[in-house]
């Protein structure tokens, strides 16, 4: 099992005077003065460091090095939980509606649909495949890396899109009070479905799997000169 932590947070500098203040006075409150599209864009980095630890899984496995499959099912657990009944519930419950009210951008939301039903699909596969009975077949773990690769190669452009396109017009459809309402909806529902301090809980455990294969480091990713 991979254990739970918390990354510390001590030694920042404080918080401007007048701004919200967190309960705990080491850690910051990650929704203080943020938007409901901005929300979305950092749900989408949980998402990215996802589909990172797939990737880093998957050279493991090619390289033939040493990865649990609790390393894949703990992603795909995560991103069930977090990016699929919770994140892409709201956009379809709340984003996706005003551009169809709208009639724009309906060409994209349909695609966004689709892929939002694919991704689960998916998710289920390698749910399944990445158990430790099935993860004992050398064929299983093909099925199970060409089913990563396909969720991230679906998965990195449509979060980008979302970012530079449907959120950014998200403004432009709606007033400014009622980009704050659906921020408030949007919060009610984390603590509905992920309880109390659902995105910083979801926060550590990605960074528990990533601390497990070595790449938590953000150093380990700067180019060498």
């Amino acid at each position: 099992m991979l254990k739970a932590g918390v990354a510390s947070l001590s030694g920042l500098p404080a918080l401007a005077s007048g701004a919200p203040q967190a309960k705990n006075p080491d850690k910051i409150d990650p929704d203080a003065g943020v938007t409901a599209p901005e929300d979305l864009m950092k749900e989408h980095g949980v998402l990215n460091r996802c589909l990172l630890i797939y990737e880093e899984a998957m050279r493991k496995l090619r390289n033939k090095e040493e990865v649990s499959p609790e390393v894949f099912n703990h992603t795909a657990e995560l991103i069930r939980s977090f990016v699929e009944e919770y994140h892409e519930k709201n956009e379809e419950k709340y984003i996706f509606p005003v551009f169809e009210a709208h009639k724009t951008l309906v060409d994209l939301v349909q695609t966004l649909l689709s892929q939002h039903r694919a991704g689960r699909e998916v998710t289920a596969r390698i749910l399944r495949l990445s158990t430790p009975d099935q993860f004992r077949s050398q064929d299983n773990r093909a099925q199970l890396m060409a089913s990563c690769q396909s969720f991230i190669r679906m998965y990195r452009p449509h979060e980008s899109r979302e970012d530079t396109v449907l959120f950014p017009a998200l403004r432009t459809l709606l007033t400014p009070g009622q980009v704050t309402a659906l921020g408030d909806k949007m919060e009610e529902d984390e603590h509905k479905v992920l309880g109390d301090e659902g995105f910083e809980k979801s926060v550590d455990k990605v960074a528990n799997i990533e601390k497990s294969l070595g790449i938590y480091d953000l150093a380990l990713f700067t180019p060498k000169a």
